[in-house]
């Protein structure tokens, strides 16, 4: 592979945790990776259900989350918090109000659409987990694209913390369609 087209690839893959990331709501920053976390965050949905019992907040119905050049689209999106666990504590623990800080992981569905850019990656479901910042992309059909340049698979795994991303083909190969060039203005 030419180092042009590993460049393509690589930020490619950026591009995604960058939008991957943005997803978490709030990430400010991470291991190797600066993120737009002084940007605000606007999400619009449907519906919003808040189980605080649960530690949970559902947002469903066109789920539409902005964060500087990043935007996240989906059908459901999924919001778990951390456990408050101090005895006796006024707060009633984490909830849908309380910031990234008390976030555990995030997973979204029914047809997940990031734009970052001019990078896009589509999917039928994603998690982000905040303590091991490991981001999944999975469905029938991953697709990220950049420009005219198409990498296709059935699971995107990147390990945030140490920049390994992994694609695994459906069933078979991972397929990659790369325009010469196509990186110049």
């Amino acid at each position: 592979m030419r180092p042009d087209n590993r460049n393509w690839l690589s930020a490619t893959v950026c591009g995604l945790l960058l939008a991957g990331m943005s997803t978490a709501l709030a990430q400010t920053s991470s291991t190797g990776l600066k993120l737009s976390g002084d940007k605000p965050i606007q999400i619009e949905s449907d519906r919003l259900e808040v189980h605080q019992d649960e530690n949970v907040a559902i947002f469903t119905g066109n789920v539409s989350v902005v964060q500087g050049p990043t935007l996240l689209k989906s059908g459901r999106m999924k919001v778990y918090y951390v456990k408050d666990d101090k005895a006796g504590s006024d707060s009633g623990g984490s909830s849908a109000m309380t910031g990234a800080s008390g976030i555990d992981h995030i997973e979204v569905d029914e047809k997940v659409y990031i734009k970052s850019e001019d990078q896009v990656a589509t999917g039928d479901k994603g998690s982000f987990d905040m303590k091991t910042e490991v981001l999944v992309l999975s469905g029938d059909k991953v697709v990220l694209t950049q420009g005219p340049n198409v990498l296709v698979g059935c699971k995107l795994t990147v390990q945030m913390k140490t920049g390994l991303a992994q694609v695994e083909g459906c069933g078979g190969r991972v397929q990659m369609s790369l325009t010469p060039d196509s990186q110049n203005p």
